[in-house]
Parts: structure tokens; sequence; C-alpha cells
């Protein structure tokens, strides 16, 4: 084991791991369930380190032997050299604070074995003091997920999605003169060849992939220089379009800074990741009921066919119940509004507090 140390104290972590005291201490107060954070996040952040620390070093704030070293470790974060040292689960702070200090802690650690120094030390390079420079969790990783979001999502759904529909293409060509009956309200009906059957699956994947192409344009924008709320209070100025660019360059993606970074600080969740969560078309839209013991019921519904529970949020303690539908919406509906009607609206007397109880 090795001795580690934070501003609570000191922790003992793992001799052969490269992470510190915070990444420990997660492991230990959120040790739930078995979902750990993708390591294509962390791939992700390996691009974010990296492109701060060129344009604090291009801009005289960082030493350029500590940039250079920085930089070089973070390739390593992002070929996946260094997956091991990434062990936390998902459960753990909103803002994805852990995985962020994860990220610093590891690669300072590594900085520090590179030039010969003591690992645990945080000397020569800092976690947050150089490689966090002009950086929160509350901006980092909702850019990391983006990218992480937009590469797995143009790197392989989408090349997945297209040779999916370019071989059913190609049965329907190959289908073409195969006749059969169509069918219609379980009787025969008309003819069709098969071929323009599969024609219609190939044109509803051209749909699809037109759908995942538009929302994936949300994840372009990055929060990168909003810092803790927004503000972008502590870093310096032009901070967020500089490493956007940088990221683009990177990447070859289009990225850019956000013009508003407030979106993602009081919505919960990056707003391009809610994006991609709601297409213009919805296949199955919720609705939610409240059962008599205030339970909230999400289920899909085709039609009018209720197919079943999927999962029984609580419902918001809120000062009246379109607000209350508001939030289960925004946690049910992936954004989407429900329709109303389903709790009783907040009478004079009651507490809000004990919202979840009116029926």
């Amino acid at each position: 084991m090795r001795r580690e140390f934070d501003s609570l104290g000191d922790v003992e972590v793992p001799a052969n791991r490269y992470w510190g005291a915070q990444t420990q201490r997660s492991l230990q107060h959120f040790n739930i369930g078995h979902d750990r954070m993708p390591k294509e996040v962390y791939h992700a952040y390996g691009y974010v380190k990296k492109a701060a620390a060129v344009v604090n070093t291009r801009a005289g704030r960082l030493s350029a032997w500590k940039g250079q070293l920085i930089e070089q470790v973070c390739n390593e974060v992002i070929s996946g050299a260094l997956d091991e040292d990434f062990p936390l689960y998902v459960w753990q702070t909103g803002s994805g604070t852990q995985s962020n200090m994860n990220v610093n802690e590891v690669i300072s650690n590594r900085c520090i074995q590179l030039v010969g120094g003591t690992l645990g030390s945080q000397q020569p390079v800092h976690p947050n003091d150089h490689v966090n420079m002009g950086q929160s969790s509350n901006d980092t990783f909702p850019t990391a997920m983006h990218i992480a979001a937009y590469k797995m999502a143009t790197e392989k759904t989408i090349p997945a999605l297209r040779r999916l529909r370019d071989a059913i293409d190609r049965n329907s060509k190959k289908w073409a003169d195969v006749v059969k009956i169509g069918r219609t309200h379980l009787e025969d009906a008309v003819p069709l060849t098969v071929g323009q059957e599969w024609s219609g699956y190939a044109g509803a994947l051209e749909d699809a992939i037109a759908e995942v192409e538009h929302a994936t344009d949300g994840l372009l924008k990055l929060a990168m220089g909003g810092t803790a709320v927004g503000t972008g209070l502590n870093a310096p100025a032009g901070f967020g379009e500089d490493v956007a660019a940088e990221i683009a360059s990177m990447t070859g993606a289009g990225f850019q800074t956000a013009v508003n970074k407030f979106p993602d600080r009081v919505r919960g969740r990056p707003a391009g990741l809610r994006r991609l969560d709601q297409p213009r078309s919805p296949a199955a839209p919720a609705a939610v009921g409240v059962h008599r013991h205030g339970r909230a019921d999400v289920r899909p519904v085709r039609g009018r066919r209720h197919l079943g529970p999927v999962r029984r949020p609580r419902a918001a303690a809120v000062a009246d119940g379109a607000g209350a539908l508001d939030r289960l919406g925004a946690v049910a509906g992936g954004g989407r509004l429900l329709p109303r009607g389903y709790l009783r609206p907040f009478q004079p007397g009651d507490d809000p507090g004990t919202a979840h109880e009116r029926r």
C-alpha cells in the first residue's frame, strides 16, 4: 500500500496504482453495485486534459516542460493504456467530481513517475493546480460525456446502422422479383414483392440514421470554460473557446464552446445528451399515472395498451400538481412534458414535503 493525502487527511491506496486519495475514498464510500464508469468517458477526458494543458502552456500559465509531460500522459489516457487505473462506479456525486479527480490524480502520479519523483507527493505535477488548472468537474465532466457520446455515435453506432441498412438494401434488390401476399388486419390483402417489403426496412433504417445524426449535432457544443456554475469564474478569458478549438483539432470533429453554458448547470445533465435521449419522433411516448399510495407508475404506451411498469420514481415535492408532473416527465420521458391531470393539485394546508402522498 502507498499513503496518499487530500484536504481530509491521509488514505492508504494500492501501491501499484496511480490513483490518489479522492479516488480511493470514492471506492470506499460509493461501493455500490457493479456498474463502472465507461472507459470511453475517461478516454474523452484525456482529450479534455490534454487540450487544457496545451492552452495553459501556450498562455504561459503552465511551464512548457510540465505541459508537455501532461500531454504525454494524456495520450496514454486516450489510448486506453491506463484503463485499469479508472475503477470508479457510476454512483458518485452528480457533477462527476470523483471521476474528474480520478483522472487528475492518475495523470499527476504518472507524470511524477516519469520524472523519477515520489508517487503521492503531488510534486512536481499537482493534480489540481496543474492538471485541473482553470477547470471544474461541472464543466469538464459534461464536456467529456459529449466527446465520448459523439465519438461512440459517429464511430460505432452510425457506421453499424449503415452496414445493416446496406445489407437489407442488397437483399431488397435481390428479392425484387419474389412475389408474396401482403396482409392487413390479419388477412390476405394484395400482392407485393419481398424486395418492396425489405426496401421499407431499409428506408426505416435510413430515417433512424438521420435521427441519430440530428441528435449528435447537439453534442458538439461543449460546456468547457463554464467552471462551477456556468459563469466561467476562475477560468481565464477565452479559455473555453481555446480548449474547444484544441479538442476539435485533436478529434477532427466540429466541437465548439457552448454560447450559453448555463443549461448544463441548471437542467441536471448536458443538453446534448438530453437531445440524444429525445428523438424528434419518439416511437413509444411515456405516460405517467399515480397509484392511490402515491407511487408514480411510468409505462411506455402503444395506442391505449399499458405494457407494464418501467420504473416508479417518487413524485417530486413541489407546490402544484403540474410542477410535479413536469419533474416526473424529466425523469420518465427524457425531458418531454407528459399529459397533465394525473396528480391532484396542491391545496391550501397541504405540506409540500408530502406531495407524493396526495391523491
